[in-house]
């Protein structure tokens, strides 16, 4: 598996940092505004402004970015920075998010709500929607969830486990159809090498995650991180006798919890049921 790039540079400003990921990534290249959008089927004056700061483009550019350049998820994560620095994306968070398009590995903890790597656009609207985003602000933040998602696409994608607590799959959307569309989703994630999913029963009774939604996140170098979350604030954990007292308790939580091949029967039998309830 090829080595993620780490982020680097001198600004700390998310927009600023954005073009000058761009600039730097076309230097390397050695080509010019002109033949990156011949290239990649844009004019070249939407490069051109993306890289001075003037524009930060849309999801769709900045995917096909990241594809070009072969840093899959990188752009994308530093473009959500950049989008609403003043509100969405808080100083913690933004180093969680340039970490984990370096990761090499995620292990991932559902308390309530899917992770956003396998959200479906009906329930990262709805759930987007439920923390206050609106209008064309969710609708980019909606765009930005799901162009994500290719961090887990490709031949060079990290591993991925989630582990879904049984409450996260007993909170439906209000609208069924995009309900089952998450499911159908979830179930065809699942069937990826990379993606495991497995749910954690009501029935495993008390453990040590209760406290909120976890990612642990293995880095390049060997390095773990964890990034903590709850519905009021998120903390990312660099310690490492922190980050190994997670990682006991996410192997504890691991063994109570339904088998890959169990969790996928109980994803189906949830999607019978949901079946059952639209036709009656």
């Amino acid at each position: 598996m090829p080595t993620r790039r780490a982020v680097t540079g001198r600004s700390r400003e998310p927009r600023a940092r954005f073009a000058e990921e761009l600039r730097h990534l076309r230097a390397q290249r050695g080509e010019s505004l002109r033949q990156l959008g011949e290239r990649l089927g844009w004019d070249w004056s939407l490069f051109g402004k993306m890289e001075s700061g003037e524009t930060l483009g849309g999801p769709e550019v900045v995917e096909a970015l990241d594809q070009y350049y072969g840093t899959p998820g990188l752009l994308l994560a530093l473009w959500e920075l950049a989008i609403d620095d003043r509100t969405q994306f808080r100083e913690r968070y933004r180093r969680y998010m340039e970490l984990e398009a370096e990761a090499t590995s995620l292990w991932h903890f559902a308390v309530s709500v899917l992770p956003g790597l396998l959200q479906t656009p009906g329930y990262a609207g709805e759930v987007l929607a439920a923390g206050g985003l609106k209008g064309l602000d969710l609708e980019q933040q909606v765009q930005a969830r799901m162009s994500r998602r290719s961090l887990l696409e490709g031949d060079d994608a990290p591993p991925f486990r989630t582990i879904l607590s049984e409450a996260v799959l007993r909170t439906p959307l209000r609208d069924a159809g995009e309900w089952r569309a998450q499911l159908e989703y979830l179930v065809r994630a699942a069937d990826r090498g990379n993606v495991t999913v497995q749910v954690l029963p009501f029935r495993a009774g008390h453990h040590g995650l209760t406290g909120g939604a976890l990612m642990l996140l293995r880095q390049s170098d060997g390095r773990p991180v964890a990034y903590s979350e709850n519905t009021y604030r998120g903390e990312l954990i660099e310690e490492s006798a922190r980050i190994e007292r997670l990682q006991r308790a996410y192997d504890d939580v691991r063994d109570m919890a339904l088998s890959p091949a169990e969790s996928r029967k109980f994803v189906l039998r949830m999607l019978e049921e949901e079946s059952c309830d639209f036709s009656t």
